[in-house]
This record gives structure tokens, C-alpha cells and sequence, in this order.
């Protein structure tokens, strides 16, 4: 594996994908003096980054080694798990140079990373998977950085994590795997967290005779309760913008595979996760019949995440039949 030299405090990196996710990262950095540069096949999208202060924008990742003027180059992937990032890997490796960096900052298979990581070393190329936790909250608050990583190449990254994290919230955790080992973990948590919360609300909500105020019950007991937390600080302002009754959203409750991944790994482990793997199941039961719990998941889904929500479903002549409505993406 061929060597990396750090340059400066500033680094040149670019974005594949400039999503909610991956555009807010690359704002962030181009904000605190990086030279960025992104990866995106809407013409929308990337003009509204250049905007924004990144440097130089193309359609392909192939595109992108052109536009460095030095060295480490560092390609961040911001794209859907699987075939798409593999693809957007390709089209890189096939300008990149020994001793350049790809990280993986999506969500990922831990399994995926290691085959992908052995595949580039062959080529000299460092590979790093970096979970990143934050939502579209990133931008303006900086993001929970796990890193997994060769130590050289988690030392060259470092002053671009610094400058995407919260203060203290990155960390090199672990060899390449790790990273998204653990952000997989997370997310499995975080399914937990959100069932738990959704369940008690629904029993809130189902006791009319108090004609309770959910939105004061959240701002309540973030005030010194043992179940305070930024997801019960995201129910309030649910509650606020969207009222309690969550009219127009439906609970159909979308999984990107984090949860999935999860419950596998604690059956080839033989680590019992019961609440983490009923958390998942109602992630399935939200595609049936709607439920006051899946309309809560959803409205904070939203909240933290940005994820997008589908219309309420409405009765019809016609049985079965639903709003129509677009597509989402889970963290």
C-alpha cells in the first residue's frame, strides 16, 4: 500500500452524491476553507451547491480526478448501499492514483466494506467507511463521525472530520469495517428508541378523558426527565408543526437494510435482541394497516432526518386504494 503524505489544514476532496446528506457535508467543509468539489447527475442539484461555495461541480464520478490540483485526493461517497455505490467505486478507481482515499460516509453493508477495501489495496487505493449520524441537522449543528480506517488514512482525514463533527464527535473506532459496524448498531438502537417512544405516545394519545397536550408532555420531560433526548426535543416540534393527530401522514415506515443488517448480525452472533428486532417487525407491520405508532416514527423520521413522508390513507369506494404518493429514503 503506497504511502499517504497529509497536506494542509485544507483539504481537496470531493462528494459523490449531493443529496440532503452528501450536499450538506460539502457545504459544510467548503464553509470552513476545503477545496470541494461534487459528483451529482441532477444539474439542479449541482448548481445548487456551487452556489454554496463549492468549487467545481461534474455529472459522474469519473469526472472528478480532473479537478484536484494536489494531493491526498480524497473521494467522500454519499450514495444508496450496494450496486450504486460499487458503481460510483468503479468510476473512480478507474482515474485514481496510489495513495488516494475513498471513503464510504453511507450507510453500508460492514461486510460489502471489507471486500471493497481488499479489492482497492490491490490497487494502492486507501478505503474508509466513516457511519455518519446527524441528519439534516449536520449542516448548521456537524455531524457523529465513526470512522474505520488504516491509521494513515484516518490521520489524513482527520482535518476534514474535525470540521464536519460536532466538537468531540468523531473518532477513529476501529480497522476499515468498523466504522460501519458500529453506525449499523446505531441505527438498530435507534429503531428501538423510536418504537419505545411511538408506544407510549400511542397509549398517550388513546386516554381522551385527560385531553392531553403531547406537545407540552415531550417539552416536560426534557426538563430533568430520565427519558429526555434530542428524538423527544424532534417529537415536540412534531407535535408543534404537525399537530397531534399527525393528519396526512401515513405510517408506512420505510427500511434501508441498517435495521435488517442488525437483526442478521445478532443471529450469526447468538446476541439476543428482542427489542431491536420487534422494532424492525413494526417497521413491516406500518405497510398495512395505518396505526398512530407509525404515524409518530414517521412524523420524526422526518423531523431529524429530513425523510420524506406519504400521504395519510384515505377510505375509497374502491378497497385498498391509497393516496397516491412519492417514494422515501431511510437513514
Amino acid at each position: 500500500m503506497v504511502g499517504i503524505t497529509p497536506g494542509g489544514s485544507g483539504l481537496e476532496i470531493s462528494f459523490i452524491g449531493l443529496g440532503r446528506m452528501g450536499g450538506n457535508m460539502a457545504v459544510r467543509l467548503a464553509e470552513r476553507g476545503h477545496t470541494v468539489y461534487g459528483a451529482d447527475p441532477s444539474a439542479e442539484t449541482r448548481e445548487l451547491v456551487e452556489g454554496q461555495g463549492i468549487a467545481a461541480t461534474v455529472p459522474t464520478a469519473r469526472e472528478l480526478s480532473g479537478l484536484y490540483k494536489s494531493g491526498p485526493r480524497v473521494f467522500w461517497l454519499m450514495v444508496p448501499a450496494g450496486p450504486i455505490t460499487d458503481g460510483a467505486i468503479t468510476e473512480i478507481a478507474a482515474n485514481a492514483k496510489p495513495g488516494d482515499i475513498i471513503v464510504d460516509g453511507g450507510n453500508a453493508n460492514y461486510k460489502d466494506t471489507l471486500r471493497r477495501a481488499k479489492e482497492l489495496e490491490a490497487h494502492g487505493i486507501h478505503y474508509a467507511d466513516c457511519g455518519t449520524s446527524g441528519g439534516v441537522w449536520g449542516l448548521k449543528n456537524g455531524y457523529c463521525l465513526m470512522v474505520g480506517a488504516a491509521p494513515e488514512a484516518f490521520a489524513a482525514l482527520e482535518p476534514a472530520l474535525k470540521d464536519l463533527a460536532t466538537d468531540g464527535g468523531y473518532a477513529h473506532v476501529g480497522p476499515v469495517g468498523a466504522g460501519h459496524f458500529t453506525k449499523m448498531v446505531h441505527n438498530g438502537i435507534e429503531y428501538g428508541l423510536l418504537q419505545a417512544y411511538a408506544e407510549g405516545f400511542e397509549l398517550l394519545h388513546s386516554a381522551k378523558e385527560f385531553d392531553l397536550d403531547l406537545a407540552k408532555v415531550t417539552a416536560l420531560w426534557n426538563k430533568g426527565s430520565v427519558v429526555r433526548s434530542w428524538l423527544l426535543e424532534l417529537a415536540e416540534r412534531a407535535f408543534t408543526t404537525e399537530g397531534q393527530e399527525f393528519e396526512g401522514i401515513a405510517d408506512d415506515i420505510a427500511d434501508n437494510g441498517t435495521g435488517r443488517w442488525t437483526v442478521e448480525e445478532s443471529v450469526d452472533r447468538a446476541v439476543p435482541l428482542p427489542v431491536i428486532t420487534l422494532a424492525l417487525q413494526m417497521r413491516f407491520r406500518s405497510r398495512q394497516d395505518e396505526s398512530y405508532q407509525g404515524q409518530f416514527i414517521a412524523a420524526l423520521r422526518n423531523q431529524f432526518g429530513g425523510h420524506a413522508t406519504t400521504a395519510a390513507k384515505q377510505e375509497s369506494s374502491s378497497p385498498g386504494a391509497t393516496v397516491p404518493s412519492g417514494g422515501k429514503k431511510d437513514l
